[in-house]
């Protein structure tokens, strides 16, 4: 199977399960989690159709770029964003999609002042209260959004999440549940345009509870080595 043929079959799984939640398959992005793949199978994947390319860390990220690697498609951050790796990632991708604190959120308003740009970026939700995850808590999201709200150069778009393997439909649900109350609420410089969550195992299911980003990565480059 070549990545061509994934793309294929993983939008065909978007489309149904995006049938079966009653919303237009093209709502749905697909990103392509792009982590240890050179920059000739990123090129193909872009050439494959998928709508955005994902990157989990900071010094492959710069080293595909100057490989011309995502030309032709956006460029996400979706890996956790070290503080000190702020300066390298602002105004170099499109949309962060890893913010879970008021600390990493300012040092990104700082810098994409500095720049001159405005940072588009999602809080992270650490939905299953895993310590071996990053994100705000749920009884800390309304906080967080407030708290963006008096911050220039940055733009809350929607909320992001990795939920733990056990009861995902569930998580799903939590999250969808976050998305929608954050969206009435209305704060300031927050708008709730995306919700990221499922990869490759669960993107069906988390589509049929709301996402309208999914990131994959194994079922369109194969298990990584």
């Amino acid at each position: 199977m070549t990545i061509a043929d994934n793309v294929r079959a993983v939008r065909e799984k978007m489309a149904a399960a995006a049938a079966r939640a009653g919303v237009d398959e093209k709502s749905v992005l697909l990103v392509a989690a792009t982590k240890t793949n050179p920059a000739e199978r990123v090129r193909e994947a872009i050439a494959a159709g998928v709508d955005v390319c994902g990157e989990n860390r900071v010094q492959e990220m710069l080293e595909k770029l100057g490989q011309g690697a995502y030309e032709g498609a956006p460029l996400h951050f979706i890996g956790q964003l070290q503080r000190n790796k702020v300066k390298y990632v602002v105004g170099a991708v499109d949309l962060i999609q890893s913010v879970g604190s008021r600390e990493l959120l300012s040092d990104i308003a700082a810098r994409a002042a500095k720049v001159g740009v405005t940072q588009d970026v999602l809080i992270e939700i650490n939905v299953g209260r895993e310590e071996s995850k990053g994100g705000v808590l749920p009884e800390e999201l309304d906080e967080l959004a407030a708290f963006a709200g008096g911050l220039g150069s940055v733009r809350i778009r929607g909320l992001m999440a990795i939920p733990p393997i056990t009861e995902k439909t569930t998580y799903f649900e939590q999250m969808f549940n976050f998305f929608v109350d954050i969206k009435q609420k209305r704060y300031d410089n927050v708008s709730m345009d995306f919700l990221s969550m499922g990869m490759s195992a669960d993107f069906p299911a988390a589509i049929e509870c709301g996402a309208n980003m999914v990131r994959v990565g194994s079922a369109i480059f194969g298990p990584r080595s």
